[in-house]
C-alpha cells in the first residue's frame, strides 16, 4: 500500500521532477562544441593527476619505499629540512593513489551503467572531483547518460549526492489488487519524515536541469533465478536513492501496459512492463528515443511508442490505489426462514444469527458479542485450562487437591463469560479451520504451492473468500474461483463436507479485524509486505490490539506461533503461556527481531524454500515455519520505526508480522495504514476499507484474563503449599455450588436424572412439540445452579439465533411446566442480575452425587465411618452411565463448551477411590474391587483407579487374578504403551508381568 504523502512531499516532489502526463516529441541532446572542450580538459586533468604526478615523483623525489628495512639508529637521528620532505613526499603518494583508486571506480561504473558506484573510504572530496572528471570525459561518449550530473555541482557535497538505501527490496505480492499476478514489494519509505529535507534540498539543485532532461522509459527485466526487479531497484540504479520510486509510481499509475493490465501498487510491477522515468534518470538501460535505439527490437519500439500516448489516461485517472473488494454474495435461498416466524420446535435452531444479536444484550458486553471467532477461541482455551486444572488437582500435580469445582466467576468476569457463551460461534472456527487445512491438502496433493493470502472474507452465509495477492490458477475442488482471478471461494455447504487434513494450518497468522456489510474481515498480518500501522487514541488503539492478541493467541485455525507484545499495560500471558511473551521495550524487541530475522532467512536459504508458505505444505511441513507476529502498543520515535522497518523489510516472506501503534497517521516505513476512531471504526482508505472493528476494551480485558487466572491449576483457594487434603482452606475449594438435603426429610419436589438417560420424576410430560426443547432448558439450568443468563439460555437452545418473543414464549412455557412450590414461589425465578435460576426443590441426581460425595468426605462422614460408608455406597449407585446418554443427535450441542463431561469421571472415580479405601480399612479387597470396577464403567481412562484395582487385587494373595488383570490392562493400552507410573506399580507388584505379556503376543 503507498504510503500517505504530506504536503511538504508532494510539491517538492512535483517541483522537482517532471510528469509528462501527456504526449511529448522525444528530443535528442545533441553535442555541442564546449562538450568536447570539457572533456579535453578533464583528459588533461586526469593525464597529469594520474600519470604525470608519480612520474614527477619518481624521477625528482624517488619512490616512498625504503631500499632496506631501516635500522633502530634512525629514531636518534636529526629532524632536518629533508625529513619534512620525504614526509611530505609519502602525504603526496598516498594522495595520488587514493585519487586514482577513484579513478577507476568511478570507470568501472560509468562502463557499467551504473548510476552509484562504490565509494572509496576517506575519499569524500578525491571521488567527487574523480566522478566529475571522468562524466566530463565520456560526457561525448554513448555511456555519458549513465553518469552522474555535471561540473556545475561540483560544489555539492558526495554525501548528499549518495545516500545509502535504507532496506533492500524483496520479492513480495503486492496489495489486495484484482489483477495482481506477480510481486516486487518494496520495503517502502523507510525515513521521509527524517530525511525529506536532505531529499527535496538535494533534487532541488538538479531540478534546473532535470527540468530540461530527455523523456526516458525503462522496460522491466525478467527475473534472474530468484531475483525480480522492483521499483525501488529501479530507481536505486537509475535515480540514486531508491526512495524516490514514488517519483516513478507516478508517472506511470493506472496507465495501460502492453499485457493489458495497469500499474495500481507501487509493489507490484511485472517483467515487460514499461515505465516512464524522471527527466534526471541516468542508466545505460533507458531508452530515450525507440527510433534510435539500435538494441531495441521493433516490437519494443512500438510498445514505448503507444506506453508514451496512454499518458492523458494516467492524468485524468481519479483513482489507482488499491482497494480491498468485498466478496460477491451468493443470492438467499427461495423461502428463507425469517426470525419475525420462526418455525417452532427443533427447526428453530436455524433463524438467522442476526435476530439473536439485535436484541437488547441484557448488560454483557457488546464488543465480544460482536466477535463470535474471538469469543470462540477465548472459550475453547478456557475450556481446556479448566479441565487441565481438574485432572492435575486430581493426580496431586498441583501443590495439593483443589477440588472439581472451577471458581464461580462473579461481577465483571461473570458478565464477561456470559458474553463469550452468547458470542461464541465454535462452527465457524471449525468450519474455517477445516476449509484452510483441506485447501492446503488439495494443493499439496496436485504438487502445487499455496498461493499468498492476504484476507479472508466471512460472509453473512456462511461463505468463505479468499483474496490473494495475486493469481494462482484454478483453485482446486470444491473451491470455485469468485468475483475475478484474485478471489477463491468455498461454499458452506462444501465446507461442511470437508474431512479433517493431516496437515499443517497453512495461514496461521489471520486475525479479526471487523465487519463490513455483514461480512467479516479476516487480514493475515503474517504475509503483509513490511509494517502495518494502526493510528487513534491510545485507549482505542490499546482494545484493538487487545483483541488481535487474544484471538492470535487461542484462535482454532492455528497449530503454533508465537507473539510478542511491547508496550502492553496488561499482562496478557494467562490466556496462553506457550504462544505469548511481554519484551520490556524497543531495545529488548530489536535485538530478539534481529536474531529472529537473520535465523530464518538462514533456514529458509537452507532449506531451499522462498517463503514460509513452501515449507508449510509438503512432506517436510516444518514447525519452525511457524509465524511470528510482533504487535508494538507504544509508538516508537522515527529513528525506532527506522530501524524496524528495515527488519520488516523482508518479514512477509518469513512469516513475521508487525502491527505498531501510532499516535498520528505517519508512521515512517509502514506499509499498510489504518486507523481507529473513537466511534468504533477501523478506516483505511488507502485500502478501500471501513469496518465496525472488533476490539476488547480494558475492562473486558480485565476480566477475561481474571477468568484464565482464576482457572490456572495453581491458583485459587487452598493452592499454596501448607494446605493438605482434608484442610480448611481446601474445604471451600471443595463446596459444591449446590447442596442437596441427602436425609429422608430433603426429598425434592421435581428429581431429574441427568448420569445416563435423562428422565424427569414429579412433572407431566409436555407436549410432545415442545417436549424436546423444554427438557434441553431444563438441563441446562440444572448443571448451573449459580444462574443462567436469558441470552445464554437461548444462544444454547438455538445456536444460530432466534427473536426474542421466541425466547421469552419458551421461557413462559418452562415456569408453567415446573409450577410453584406449595407455598407459591415459583421454580423457575430471576435474580437481581437478571438471570435464570431454580428453587432449590427442583434437584438433579448429578446435585446429589455431589452432596453425597461431600458429606462422606467432608461433612458428617468424617466423622462417622458408618455414615461415611453408606454416604459412598449410594453416591456410586447413583451412577448409571455418562451424562446424558441418550440425548438426540443435534441437541445438547452446548455441552461442548461445558467442563462437567471432565467434571463427572473425576467425581465418580473420587468416589470409588473413598469407597476402595473404607473397605481396605476393613481387608475387605472383594468389596474394594466391586467399588472400583463400577466406577471404571464411568471413569475408565483414570489411571488412579487402575493403579487401586492392581493393589486391591494383589491383597487377595492370587497371582493369576493379578497377571489376568495386568493383561487386560496391557490391552486396554494399545500402541501407546502401559503408562510409566503403571509399568513401575506392576514391577512392583508382579516382576514377571512382562513374561506373561510376551507370551501372550
Amino acid at each position: 500500500m503507498p504510503r500517505r504523502r504530506t504536503t511538504s512531499s508532494s510539491s517538492s516532489t512535483a517541483s522537482s521532477a517532471p510528469r509528462n502526463r501527456t504526449p511529448q516529441p522525444v528530443r535528442v541532446r545533441r553535442r555541442s562544441f564546449g562538450d568536447f572542450v570539457k572533456a579535453f580538459l578533464a583528459f588533461v586533468v586526469l593525464l597529469v593527476l594520474v600519470v604525470g604526478v608519480p612520474v614527477a615523483l619518481a624521477s625528482q623525489i624517488g619512490w616512498p619505499f625504503p631500499d632496506g628495512a631501516p635500522g633502530l639508529d634512525w629514531l636518534q637521528r636529526e629532524i632536518t629540512v629533508h625529513t619534512f620532505l620525504s614526509i611530505l613526499t609519502v602525504v603526496v603518494w598516498l594522495a595520488w593513489a587514493q585519487f586514482t583508486a577513484c579513478v577507476l571506480v568511478e570507470v568501472k561504473a560509468a562502463a557499467s551503467g551504473v548510476g552509484v558506484p562504490g565509494r572509496v573510504p576517506g575519499s569524500g572530496p578525491s571521488q567527487l572531483l574523480a566522478r566529475q572528471l571522468v562524466a566530463a570525459l565520456l560526457l561525448v561518449g554513448a555511456t555519458a547518460a549513465s553518469l552522474t550530473p555535471g561540473l556545475s555541482q561540483l560544489g555539492q557535497s558526495l554525501e548528499g549526492n549518495q545516500q545509502p538505501s535504507v532496506a533492500a527490496a524483496q520479492q513480495t505480492p503486492g496489495l489486495f489488487a484484482q489483477q495482481q499476478e506477480q510481486a516486487a514489494a518494496t520495503a517502502g519509505a523507510l525515513a521521509e519524515q527524517a530525511g525529506q529535507a536532505g531529499q527535496a534540498a538535494a533534487r532541488a539543485d538538479g531540478g534546473a536541469s532535470a527540468a530540461h532532461g530527455d523523456t526516458k522509459y525503462y522496460r522491466i527485466q525478467p527475473p534472474e533465478g530468484r531475483h525480480h526487479d522492483s521499483l525501488w531497484e529501479v530507481t536505486e540504479r537509475h535515480l540514486g536513492d531508491g526512495r524516490r520510486y514514488k517519483e516513478i509510481f507516478e508517472l506511470n499509475k493506472d496507465r495501460v501496459q502492453p499485457d493489458g493490465s495497469r500499474l495500481s501498487e507501487a509493489s507490484l510491477i511485472r517483467p515487460g512492463w514499461i515505465m516512464e522515468m524522471p527527466g534526471d534518470a541516468r542508466g545505460g538501460e533507458l531508452v530515450e528515443m525507440p527510433d534510435a535505439a539500435p538494441d531495441v527490437s521493433e516490437q519494443v519500439q512500438q510498445q514505448i511508442s503507444d506506453y508514451a500516448r496512454s499518458g492523458d489516461h494516467a492524468q485524468g485517472s481519479g483513482g489507482g490505489d488499491a482497494k480491498v473488494s468485498l466478496p460477491e454474495q451468493r443470492p438467499a435461498p427461495a423461502n428463507p426462514v425469517t426470525p419475525a416466524t420462526p418455525v417452532p420446535g427443533a427447526g428453530q435452531e436455524h433463524a438467522t444469527p442476526a435476530a439473536g444479536q439485535a436484541e437488547d444484550s441484557f448488560g454483557l458486553p457488546e464488543a465480544l458479542l460482536a466477535a463470535p471467532l474471538l469469543a470462540a477461541g477465548l472459550l475453547g482455551a478456557l475450556g481446556r485450562r479448566r479441565r487441565q486444572a481438574m485432572w492435575q488437582s486430581a493426580l496431586g500435580a498441583v501443590g495439593g487437591r483443589r477440588g472439581m469445582e472451577p471458581p464461580t466467576p462473579t461481577g465483571d468476569a461473570q458478565d464477561v463469560q456470559d458474553a463469550l457463551l452468547v458470542g461464541a460461534d465454535p462452527e465457524g472456527v471449525r468450519l474455517l479451520d477445516r476449509s484452510l487445512r483441506g485447501l492446503a491438502a488439495s494443493l499439496a496433493a496436485e504438487s502445487r504451492p499455496l498461493p499468498v493470502v492476504y484476507a479472508a472474507w466471512m460472509s453473512g452465509n456462511g461463505d468463505l473468500h479468499l483474496q490473494l495477492a495475486q493469481p494462482a490458477g484454478k483453485p482446486p475442488a470444491p473451491w470455485q474461483q469468485g468475483q475475478d482471478q484474485t478471489f477463491w471461494m468455498l461454499a458452506r455447504s462444501d465446507a461442511e463436507g470437508y474431512e479433517e487434513a493431516e496437515t499443517a494450518a497453512p495461514y496461521p497468522g489471520l486475525v479479526s479485524l471487523g465487519t463490513m456489510d455483514d461480512s467479516r474481515l479476516l487480514l493475515n498480518l503474517e504475509a503483509v509486505p513490511g509494517i502495518v500501522s494502526l493510528s487513534g487514541t491510545e485507549t482505542d488503539r490499546a482494545a484493538v490490539f487487545a483483541s488481535v492478541a487474544a484471538e492470535l493467541a487461542t484462535n482454532g485455525w492455528s497449530d503454533r506461533m508465537t507473539i510478542t507484545l511491547v508496550g502492553f499495560g496488561d499482562d496478557l500471558t494467562p490466556l496462553a503461556p506457550n504462544r505469548i511473551r511481554h519484551l520490556d521495550g524497543f531495545e529488548a524487541l530489536l535485538e530478539t527481531m534481529s536474531a529472529e530475522t537473520r535465523q530464518r532467512r538462514g533456514a529458509l536459504g537452507a532449506a531451499g524454500h522462498d517463503s514460509v508458505l513452501t515449507g508449510r505444505t509438503g512432506p517436510a511441513q516444518h514447525t519452525r515455519w511457524a509465524p511470528h507476529l510482533v504487535l508494538l502498543a507504544a509508538q516508537p520515535s522515527d529513528e525506532e520505526a527506522f530501524q524496524l522497518a528495515e527488519l520488516a523489510a523482508d518479514a512477509g516472506r518469513l512469516g513475521i508480522g508487525y502491527l505498531v501503534g501510532t499516535g498520528g497517521t505517519d508512521l515512517p516505513g509502514a506499509a499498510w495504514e489504518m486507523e481507529i476512531t473513537g466511534e468504533g471504526r477501523l478506516l483505511a482508505p488507502l485500502l478501500g476499507l471501513e469496518l465496525e472493528a472488533q476490539s476488547l476494551p480494558v475492562a473486558q480485558q480485565r476480566a477475561v484474563v481474571e477468568l484464565f487466572t482464576d482457572a490456572d491449576p495453581g491458583s485459587g483457594p487452598g493452592s499454596g503449599p501448607g494446605s493438605g487434603p482434608e484442610g480448611g482452606p481446601r474445604r471451600a475449594a471443595n463446596t459444591p455450588p449446590f447442596l442437596v438435603d441427602v436425609s429422608e426429610q430433603g426429598r425434592p419436589a421435581v428429581y431429574a436424572r441427568l448420569v445416563g438417560s435423562y428422565e424427569i420424576i414429579g412433572l407431566d410430560a409436555p407436549d410432545g412439540e415442545r417436549s424436546a426443547l423444554l427438557h434441553e432448558a431444563l438441563a441446562l439450568l440444572l448443571l448451573h445452579r449459580e444462574g443462567v443468563h436469558p441470552r445464554v439460555l437461548s444462544s444454547a437452545l438455538w445456536p444460530r439465533g432466534v427473536t426474542a418473543d421466541v425466547r421469552d414464549a419458551l421461557l413462559e412455557r418452562l415456569r408453567a411446566w415446573l409450577g410453584t412450590d406449595p407455598d407459591g414461589t415459583p421454580r423457575l425465578a430471576t435474580d437481581a442480575a437478571g438471570r435464570l435460576t431454580l428453587a432449590g426443590s427442583v434437584v438433579s441426581d448429578l446435585d446429589v452425587l455431589r452432596s453425597l460425595y461431600y458429606e462422606a468426605t467432608q461433612g458428617r462422614g468424617v466423622d462417622s465411618r458408618q455414615v461415611r460408608g453408606r454416604l459412598l455406597t449410594d453416591a456410586l449407585v447413583l451412577v448409571r452411565g455418562p451424562l446424558l446418554a441418550d440425548r438426540p443427535e443435534g441437541r445438547y450441542r452446548w455441552l461442548t463448551h461445558e467442563i462437567v463431561d471432565a467434571q463427572l469421571p473425576l467425581l465418580v472415580a473420587d468416589t470409588g477411590l473413598a469407597l476402595c479405601g473404607f473397605h481396605l480399612e476393613k481387608n475387605r479387597a472383594e468389596k474394594a474391587i466391586e467399588a472400583l470396577n463400577a466406577a471404571l464403567r464411568t471413569a475408565p481412562a483414570d489411571e488412579r483407579l487402575w493403579h487401586e484395582l492392581l493393589r486391591a487385587t494383589h491383597t487377595t494373595g492370587a497371582p493369576d487374578r493379578l497377571r489376568a488383570l495386568a493383561a487386560d490392562l496391557v490391552d486396554r493400552s494399545g500402541a501407546r504403551g502401559v503408562p510409566p507410573r503403571t509399568e513401575a506399580l506392576l514391577d512392583e507388584l508382579l516382576p514377571t508381568w512382562r513374561e506373561g505379556v510376551a507370551a501372550a503376543g
